[in-house]
């Protein structure tokens, strides 16, 4: 499955995916694809995900361990509190060509939230948080390139970006259904951990 962890580069045909849609290695094309059932399909499930946001294993069971105690649907507190983390909200404002590139922009110290210094990628923005880039940086050009990039990519409808001041807000928590861009089945994950 295409996870877009490459940033730009998944775009184009140079992707992985597009050249070579199989495992690698010397017997790579003649591997029968197993069917994959149970616990190995919940598992791959969890892997995908965490890989796609770019957790350590750690990280992500703490964050299923407080969705699990929040109100509501643990999965979908899950997939929410992922989206709400510092370097992925600077992805998703275009700020970012992948999330290993914001990630390290967050922690290199480009950002304010709400007018203070945050360099954890982990952060979680609130609604009515603003986020911008800090003055020393807005010249950096490996913001701007990215802004240019990711120019025609949508905004997400719980944030509002306006991408000549470098500036962003959160309006709204997001919602599941606005959360489309991957297929995640976050039932299946809450399946693993229940265990």
């Amino acid at each position: 499955m295409k996870l877009f962890l490459k940033g730009e580069r998944c775009l184009t045909e140079k992707c992985a995916i597009e050249k070579r849609n199989y495992v690698p290695g010397q017997h790579g094309k003649d591997r029968k694809a197993k069917k994959i059932v149970g616990y190995g399909l919940q598992l791959r499930e969890k892997q995908k995900t965490r890989r796609y946001y770019r957790l350590l294993e750690g990280q992500f069971r703490n964050l299923f361990e407080k969705a699990s105690l929040m109100p509501g649907i643990t999965g979908e507190n899950l997939l929410g509190m992922l989206e709400k983390r510092l370097d992925n909200v600077v992805y998703r404002m275009g700020l970012g060509t992948s999330r290993a590139q914001s990630r390290q922009l967050v922690r290199h110290g480009h950002f304010h939230v709400n007018g203070h210094k945050v360099d954890i990628p982990s952060f979680q923005v609130r609604p009515g948080d603003t986020i911008e880039v800090r003055e020393g940086s807005k010249q950096n050009p490996t913001i701007l390139g990215a802004r240019d990039t990711t120019a025609h990519t949508p905004t997400p409808n719980w944030l509002e970006v306006d991408r000549e001041t470098l500036k962003g807000r959160m309006l709204t928590q997001p919602k599941r259904e606005e959360l489309v861009q991957i297929q995640i089945n976050e039932q299946l994950i809450v399946e693993l951990y229940s265990k």
